[in-house]
């Protein structure tokens, strides 16, 4: 019989705690998935070490017409994931088929059957393209809104101010995003993306314990104001979940989120929408909040920038990801978005850090027992 020493025997082993969700926004299995290996043939280039990846081969319309469509979408998102955004040039793709395409990335990975995609409170009800498609104009961008984003503040100098993951005022927010832009200027009109894994390995492992049990208020009620500068009424039905509706565009999410398809940690607080930490005073909320967002825009080797050319696509991850577009041109910009929605947000404490989850990565391949795992896949210094 084995004897367990003294020192052990007051240890207690607790099960991983849930922070955050919905049970009526959650996920079959918080499981993290596992890349097939079906986009292998398809040459690759990484960004950056940590966030971005081009695929030049890859069409959409040829994806969706395969007969292996379900396993080299879900491979498409799983790579999305893990490496934040993912750049297809010049698709002769359809409105229709980034619609399919949106749905069967988020559906295929999991995500609650009660979350479909997303309709933007500022969506124009009968609007051309439909409800599931957001017009991104610089037309409309300059009619109803600031580069600040929120067109009731003084505009700002500081383009930094625009870092955001999409739509984070909704209890049921973003999973992906993809964005197509087909009418840009000669030139300009650049969007960057950050990495929320690396940010959330930069912080030191006391800051990071401290932060994951917070959670943080994310408001975006100056849409009212938008909508009423657009000339049209702000959608308070349903907005692609039975929890996304109603005028008060306001939520509280984790301060730290795990992403399912991954199992890593994030930081997730963005400029443009989170206000506040519950848990913290006014003051306490905004050094930290103002801490994080440096993070974000200061740390030039943790962001991608791209250089969009005439149907060029993007698609990311919202769960781990900011993004900002650039406003330095005068000449007209337009893409057409979908978004999907995913689960409510939480935070898994048996969840690690991209780094953690790499290395743990490259130990099972050392050990041979790597089948089905990607090697090299996000490797890069952390």
């Amino acid at each position: 019989m084995l004897s367990v020493p003294k020192t052990c025997r007051n240890i207690a082993f607790n099960p991983p705690t849930i922070l955050g969700g919905h049970e009526k926004a959650r996920r079959q299995s918080i499981e993290p998935l596992v890349y097939s290996g079906s986009l292998d043939s398809f040459e690759h280039k990484d960004s950056t070490p940590s966030i971005g990846r081009e695929i030049p081969g890859l069409q959409i319309e040829k994806i969706l017409a395969s007969p292996e469509a379900n396993t080299l979408i879900r491979d498409l998102a799983i790579t999305v994931s893990e490496r934040g955004v993912v750049f297809l040039r010049n698709q002769d793709v359809s409105v229709n088929s980034l619609i399919e395409l949106g749905q069967r990335l988020s559906t295929l990975t999991g995500s609650p059957s009660s979350s479909g995609l997303h309709i933007h409170p500022i969506t124009e009800a009968g609007s051309e393209l439909g409800d599931q498609i957001s017009v991104i104009s610089s037309v409309k961008q300059k009619k109803g809104f600031a580069p600040t984003i929120d067109p009731l503040a003084e505009p700002s100098k500081f383009s930094s101010n625009g870092w955001h993951a999409d739509i984070t005022f909704e209890p049921v927010p973003s999973d992906y995003a993809i964005l197509k832009i087909h009418t840009l200027p000669a030139t300009g009109g650049d969007t960057l993306w950050a990495s929320g894994y690396e940010i959330y390995n930069r912080l030191s492992p006391a800051t990071a314990k401290y932060l994951e049990g917070l959670t943080a208020i994310h408001d975006g009620n100056f849409f009212n104001g938008v909508a009423e500068r657009l000339g049209h009424a702000l959608r308070t039905d349903a907005r692609g979940s039975e929890l996304n509706q109603g005028k008060n565009l306001q939520a509280v999410h984790p301060v730290i989120r795990t992403n399912p398809v991954t199992g890593w940690k994030s930081v997730f607080v963005n400029k443009a929408f989170t206000k506040r930490i519950v848990e913290l005073t006014k003051d306490e909320s905004d050094v930290i909040l103002g801490y994080l967002f440096n993070l974000v825009s200061l740390n030039h080797d943790n962001q991608v920038r791209f250089k969009w050319s005439k149907n060029d696509v993007a698609i990311w991850d919202n769960r781990s990801n900011w993004h900002t577009a650039t406003y330095d041109h005068n000449e007209v910009r337009i893409g057409d978005r979908v978004v999907s929605l995913g689960e409510a947000p939480y935070f898994d404490s048996g969840s690690v850090g991209r780094k953690e989850g790499l290395e743990r990565r490259e130990k099972i391949l050392s050990n041979g027992k790597g089948e089905g795992v990607r090697r090299g896949d996000g490797e890069g210094e952390n």
